[in-house]
């Protein structure tokens, strides 16, 4: 018996099409090809597929499965250009790291945002994940070099035993560009196991959050933003 649609999920639908659409129009903004780069892939896709079902003898099978690869092949194009026109749009702005961090890490990714900051608008955020700690730091890079070295000492006091990774995200040598931080990050080697990990994560909980009082907003600032001081 088919299920009935319901007001719940007719919202639920909208919604997610209303994403679809604005996702959309903010990567057309920074990248205004994407329409027909997207479209042309479904095309050739779809066009070798049915190329390949007429040459075999069985168009319509092959057409089939080359429409549901075509629109495969489509969301996966869509998806790693959405991915680039986002992290260009934030590019810049302080939280931009974090917000990857949130955003396209995944589950197996524990992060606390921010653990450090100065006045002057420069974050350290902290991750833990099988790769171990993860340090990410933006703003002037000398300062966060010593925002870096506090959350180290600080960090020593409870965890020993675990790698430490620090970045600073920018375009100068030495720097993480922020476009290829999230392949940094998913590149390193995973050798902690899943209980350390939990146990890692609680540790450091108990160190407490510096941040909790602190009026931060979540995401991203605007350009030349500056940190709220503290109550």
């Amino acid at each position: 018996m088919a299920r009935k649609a319901t007001p719940e999920n007719q919202a639920e639908k909208q919604g997610r099409l209303q994403q679809i659409v604005l996702s959309y129009k903010m990567t057309r903004e920074a990248d205004p090809k994407v329409g027909l780069v997207v479209a042309g892939v479904g095309i050739v896709t779809l066009g070798v597929l049915l190329a390949v079902g007429f040459a075999i003898g069985h168009p319509v099978y092959l057409g089939i499965l080359g429409l549901l690869l075509a629109f495969l092949a489509m969301a996966i194009v869509f998806g790693q250009r959405a991915q680039r026109a986002y992290q260009s749009k934030i590019e810049g702005q302080v939280g931009a790291a974090a917000d990857i961090l949130e955003r396209q890490m995944g589950r197996k990714w524990t992060t606390t945002s921010p653990v450090a900051f100065s006045r002057e608008g420069d974050v350290v955020h902290r991750a833990v994940s099988k790769a171990g700690i993860v340090l990410i730091g933006e703003g002037n890079p000398g300062r966060v070099k010593g925002l870096l070295a506090a959350e180290k000492r600080k960090m020593a006091r409870v965890v020993t035993d675990v790698p430490v990774h620090d970045f600073i995200i920018g375009n100068a040598e030495g720097q993480l560009p922020l476009k290829k931080m999230r392949m940094t990050l998913a590149k390193l080697p995973q050798v902690v196991p899943g209980d350390k990990v939990t146990a890692t994560t609680d540790r450091l909980r108990a160190l407490g959050d510096p941040m909790k009082n602190m009026p931060i907003p979540k995401g991203p600032l605007p350009k030349g933003a500056r940190m709220p001081k503290g109550r």
